[in-house]
């Protein structure tokens, strides 16, 4: 009788230790993970990390802690990195390749999760996709790739334009390699290519200033974050421009895109909240494989493009993915 007593404490203290981590209890700690992003609470990165959660079973408040963070510049993506290292956050998704410089800056020791990095590789944040031996893993867009082929849709769309607007930002750390990308991919097809820069919104406000004062022939609109969290302003000028342009992402046809290829970063949020799961759990990020994305799809609104009066091609059209009509 006595040698039960021991252990009936025992189990009674650990029915009231589980009891009380179930219900979120003072002895059971939450798991804190801190979000950065450039886009704001609607953005689709957010929706796609919340909806992986839920498929996962964390609820935000009960089981899990979620510290939103919102960032258009490097400056500022470094700051709230850093903030949330200071915050004493178990881990951070870093949805964007500036988002991610920054994460991994921060900190050496804290897991990263990276939502949708270009060349995580090229950019020091592993070193190979199959084993990338620091604290940080993820989502992976391979950014660089995608250009020549955005380029190559929009010669099919605007034929006889012979030279191509280009929105970029010079602050992304992968923005050398994709002008790189571009430029090689433009003296192919026997086309010009002129820059306009945005690193900030002052800059912002120039290029669409530029874009509304002389509208170009062609307009391809590069995957920073700047772009993507001004979506609705950067579209908007286009389409009073009758800019025959194509967009990186399929969330800026909720803005009036004519045409768009790339990933859904919708997607790429669902997936990061399954390495978010992994590494609550005790998985090591050193040791997780990065994930690439490899499903592009290429849509065409064809109702903007009557709006327009744009002539999309019937090739085109026959490679798209989806028609909007």
């Amino acid at each position: 009788m006595h040698a039960l007593i021991p252990r009936l404490i025992a189990a009674s203290g650990l029915a009231l230790w589980l009891s009380a981590g179930a219900i979120g209890g003072a002895t059971a700690e939450l798991p804190r993970v801190g979000f950065l992003s450039a886009m704001p609470e609607w953005g689709p990165d957010r929706k796609g990390f919340q909806q992986g959660l839920s498929e996962l079973g964390y609820v935000e408040g009960k089981n899990i802690v979620i510290e939103w963070r919102s960032a258009t510049t490097n400056v500022d993506s470094q700051v709230q990195a850093e903030g949330l290292v200071k915050a004493k956050i178990d881990l951070i998704v870093a949805s964007g390749t500036p988002a991610a410089h920054a994460a991994m800056h921060a900190t050496t020791t804290k897991p990263v999760v990276f939502a949708n990095a270009g060349d995580p590789v090229g950019s020091g944040f592993a070193v190979s996709r199959a084993r990338p031996g620091r604290n940080g893993t993820g989502v992976s867009i391979d950014s660089t790739e995608l250009y020549p082929k955005r380029l190559e849709l929009l010669h099919q769309l605007a034929p006889k334009a012979r030279q191509i607007t280009y929105l970029v930002n010079s602050s992304n750390p992968i923005s050398a390699q994709m002008l790189e990308q571009v430029d090689k991919s433009a003296r192919i097809l026997g086309l010009r290519v002129r820059i306009l820069d945005a690193r900030d919104s002052v800059e912002l406000e120039a290029v669409l200033h530029a874009l509304r004062k002389n509208p170009p022939k062609a307009v391809l609109v590069g995957g920073d974050s700047i772009y993507l969290a001004n979506k609705q302003m950067v579209a908007s000028v286009l389409r009073q421009g009758r800019v025959p342009a194509i967009f990186p992402y399929d969330d800026f046809h909720e803005e009036g895109a004519l045409v768009s290829y790339g990933p859904s970063m919708k997607e790429a949020g669902r997936l990061a909240a399954g390495y978010v799961d992994k590494i609550l759990k005790g998985a090591n990020p050193a040791e997780l494989p990065i994930q690439q994305i490899s499903r592009f799809d290429l849509i065409v609104d064809l109702r903007l493009a009557r709006e327009l009066r744009i002539d999309v091609p019937r090739e085109l059209l026959a490679r798209a993915n989806k028609v909007i009509k």
